[in-house]
């Protein structure tokens, strides 16, 4: 088997690779972030919080972990909450892998990006296109999880509330 292969692309690996590749590929070789950093503890504050007359929240099928499944006239409806909507692309991303994700298993789902504190909701569909993209990206990162090197750091404004800022800029 390809050791590309053996990689575990996630939506997580997805949503941060349309940001940064240094953060995927530190994931991807298990160096973990600062968990007690303060935009971690507010992600997961907003993710415990919100939606909370949803029926399911945080359901995982495969390696995919969905923050809401709802079915509209016998239609999944997948939703994906984010607390702000600083990073539309990564999200869309993220949103439409989990839907290739269910595609993958014969589920045609709808998405929904949610922003609760913004009051946004945002429909997403898997278009051909989108789709392309997300064969692309999973692809290169796969490739990027066998690289013995991370890429360089690059300076982006996501940096200064980055839980791996230490591992980039110390």
């Amino acid at each position: 088997m390809d050791a590309r292969e053996q990689v575990t692309v996630t939506g997580t690996l997805i949503w941060y690779y349309f940001v940064c590749t240094r953060e995927v590929w530190l994931m991807t070789h298990q160096v973990n972030p600062d968990e007690d950093d303060a935009n971690m503890d507010l992600g997961r504050f907003i993710h415990e919080t919100s939606y909370l007359r949803q029926s399911q929240k945080e359901i995982i099928i495969g390696h995919v972990k969905l923050d809401i499944l709802r079915f509209d006239q016998g239609v999944p409806v997948i939703g994906e909450v984010k607390k702000s909507s600083k990073h539309l692309r990564s999200a869309r991303m993220q949103l439409g892998y989990y839907m290739l994700e269910l595609k993958r298993r014969g589920l045609q789902a709808k998405g929904e990006l949610r922003i609760p504190k913004e009051k946004k909701v945002e429909e997403v569909q898997l278009s051909s296109q989108l789709e392309s993209d997300l064969l692309e990206a999973e692809e290169s990162i796969r490739q990027l999880a066998i690289t013995m090197v991370p890429p360089p750091a690059v300076k982006i404004g996501l940096c200064k509330s980055c839980a791996y800022q230490e591992l980039c800029w110390a």
